[in-house]
């Protein structure tokens, strides 16, 4: 099952995308894709069981209308640092040994084709191809044998970055993650039952047209049920968040010179199975 959120922002509708391609609105089933939606273990089936009977019903989501994140705004979004081997490396960091871990502001989620607002006085805002994994039980002290259990699905994540921010502004990485538009969700939530394998999946990220990152979630130093389960052991997981599993190399900073993002820029990055987003960039206005 594939589920969207569509509407203007803040007025988001839940919707379904069909195995046919077309996209229901199914605001008539009286629950969005939030917490309580995700964390009821069959709350999926009684979509499911309601779309049978009501399906016919539905009315097909507009051509054209936007759409935002495919889950409401989360308890928290937890991401992954040096997570791939290359990117470590491009980074000049060494491969981490258990797990680095920072937060992203919730406030910074936006829609998968919204546009990416280069923060003030940023000097260096970077793009960041990711897969995101979206929790659907609580999970505290969870074995990594029992990790999968408590996961809802996935999605594709543009973990955009401000370099300076992050890295010479002092104190920790969520100063350059955290700005409005900087987390850019979906086009979709994919439930888990649909992905057969979420560390063997292709992931890339084109920026005007050109391919800058191209691998595989194979390549992750730490897989997913082996973050759910360590997250888990400092931090009580709840459903709807985010884990944002890590980039692989070729992000602007890793390049001589360096390469970042400019107003006119597009960034289009999709996670195979999961769908595409796409960004266009703009300059901050106060």
């Amino acid at each position: 099952m594939k589920l969207i959120r569509f509407g203007n922002a803040g007025e988001e509708r839940p919707g379904v995308v069909l195995e046919d391609g077309r996209q229901l609105d199914v605001s008539a089933f009286g629950i969005d894709w939030n917490e309580e939606f995700l964390g009821d273990e069959s709350g999926f089936q009684k979509l499911a069981e309601w779309l049978e009977a009501h399906q016919q019903d539905c009315p097909e989501v507009p051509s054209g209308v936007r759409l935002g994140s495919p889950i409401t705004r989360p308890s928290k979004i937890i991401c992954v640092g040096l997570n791939y081997s290359l990117h470590a490396k491009e980074s000049g960091m060494e491969v981490p040994k258990q797990p680095v871990l920072f937060m992203k502001a919730t406030s910074s989620l936006s829609g998968p084709f919204d546009e990416i607002v280069i923060p003030k006085h940023s000097e260096a805002t970077d793009w960041e191809v990711e897969l995101a994994v979206v929790i659907g039980k609580k999970a505290s002290y969870v074995n990594k044998e029992d990790a999968y259990d408590h996961i809802a699905g996935y999605a594709v994540h543009n973990d955009v970055s401000e370099r300076d921010f992050q890295l010479r502004h002092g104190g920790q990485w969520v100063k350059g993650k955290s700005a409005d538009t900087f987390a850019p969700l979906g086009p979709w939530l994919v439930t888990k039952e649909e992905v057969a394998d979420p560390n063997n999946l292709r992931l890339w990220l084109k920026l005007n047209g050109k391919t800058v990152q191209d691998s595989s979630t194979s390549d992750l130093v730490f897989d997913v049920p082996t973050l759910v389960s360590y997250i888990s052991q400092y931090m009580t997981l709840l459903p709807g968040d985010v884990i944002s599993t890590g980039t692989p190399s070729g992000v602007g900073m890793g390049f001589n010179p360096p390469v970042y993002l400019k107003a006119g820029d597009v960034v289009e990055l999709g996670v195979e199975g999961l769908g595409v987003s796409k960004q266009r960039v703009i300059a901050y206005k106060g």
